[in-house]
């Protein structure tokens, strides 16, 4: 029987730490029934989680706690991060994962420190010269992912055909899609639009012979649309989309909130039709679609938002858990590999 894979929890990162990172853990394995079919390392202060633990006995169950009374603020900057942040909580997280104690490491803390951290850790794959932040996105059926959604602010055509490589190989083994299709995001779709890296980039994939189910130019509003399973785009752009989408759906939420519980007839009508309602509430719930994947590092990192509740941190696990099940690091390898063959083939420069 195989083992169950372990998990390795950064159980002081994030704006509600360490109780919602619990209840987060406790959620995921109550609601999924995960019990038995997982483990976790808990990184942070034992006379803190320990309390937390007699509450979530499924938790305490199946968690171990590896003692550190420092943690990562979200305000520090990443340069500060590197300096002191060996022994915290995040480090520890990750470096369960460097020394193969975990398969991957979760933290809903700082981002950047996140990112720094893991780079310096486990580094990153052959070839590849920055990682990106790949995220879930509910669409009209199913989901999408887009990249990147923060961990670059500027981007060259390199890095975005990067970006498409590692896109198209964590859809394929996330989603078993054989062949999953990829867009970049632009102003248009006309081959005149975007500016000069978006078009090296455009002919850099248009031209390309990685068997990469490329589609071209793609807006905005294709995103939750469906028209390509991967979106490829600088971090800069890719966040602000992000919480667009976000903001977006909570206000969606409210506003049908609002309305249903208006007059009698409201609140009998929503009555009647409370199971489409749920569905609706669910689809564009922005928890369901929490925990961003760092791409193109020797090792798996999520991150959760720092703001999430515990229903958020339990569906950015089962993000974690699907990874951990799935040979995406592979797929990205092989992929990755016919990248680089190509480059000095053709003696590609960004």
């Amino acid at each position: 029987m195989p083992q169950a894979p372990v998990l390795s929890i950064d159980a002081f990162g994030g704006d509600n730490s360490p109780e919602i990172v619990i209840e987060g853990i406790e959620h995921f394995l109550t609601a999924h029934d995960h019990s038995g079919n997982v483990k976790f390392i808990l990184h942070g202060d034992s006379e803190k989680l320990r309390p937390l633990l007699e509450r979530a006995p499924l938790t305490d169950a199946y968690s171990t706690i590896q003692h550190t009374d420092t943690a990562i603020d979200m305000e520090t900057k990443p340069s500060q991060a590197l300096r002191r942040g060996k022994g915290t909580s995040m480090w520890n997280t990750i470096e369960s994962v460097k020394k193969g104690e975990a398969i991957l490491a979760v933290s809903a803390g700082n981002t950047g420190a996140l990112m720094a951290m893991s780079k310096l850790q486990l580094r990153m794959k052959a070839g590849v010269q920055r990682p990106a932040i790949a995220a879930s996105w509910p669409r009209v059926e199913g989901m999408c992912v887009v990249l990147d959604v923060g961990a670059n602010i500027e981007c060259d055509a390199a890095q975005l055909t990067e970006f498409a490589v590692l896109g198209e190989a964590y859809f394929r083994a996330i989603y078993n899609k054989e062949s999953p299709t990829v867009g970049l995001l632009n102003v248009g779709t006309e081959d005149l639009k975007g500016n000069a890296v978006i078009k090296a980039a455009h002919q850099r994939l248009f031209e390309s012979e990685l068997d990469i189910n490329y589609i071209g130019y793609v807006e905005g509003n294709d995103i939750a649309m469906g028209t390509a399973d991967v979106i490829v785009t600088d971090g800069f752009t890719g966040n602000i989309a992000l919480k667009t989408a976000e903001g977006t759906a909570k206000l969606v939420g409210s506003f049908l909130s609002e309305a249903l519980q208006g007059s009698a007839w409201s609140k009998f009508t929503s009555f009647l039709n409370m199971r489409a309602l749920k569905k609706m509430k669910t689809s564009i719930d922005p928890r369901n679609a929490n925990g961003g994947v760092f791409l193109g590092l020797n090792g798996i990192v999520v991150k959760s938002h720092g703001g999430t509740d515990a229903i958020g941190f339990s569906n950015a696990l089962n993000i974690a858990l699907g990874l951990a099940e799935s040979d995406f690091l592979e797929q990205i390898e092989e992929t990755l590999l016919r990248l680089h063959d190509e480059d000095d083939n053709i003696g590609f420069i960004a």
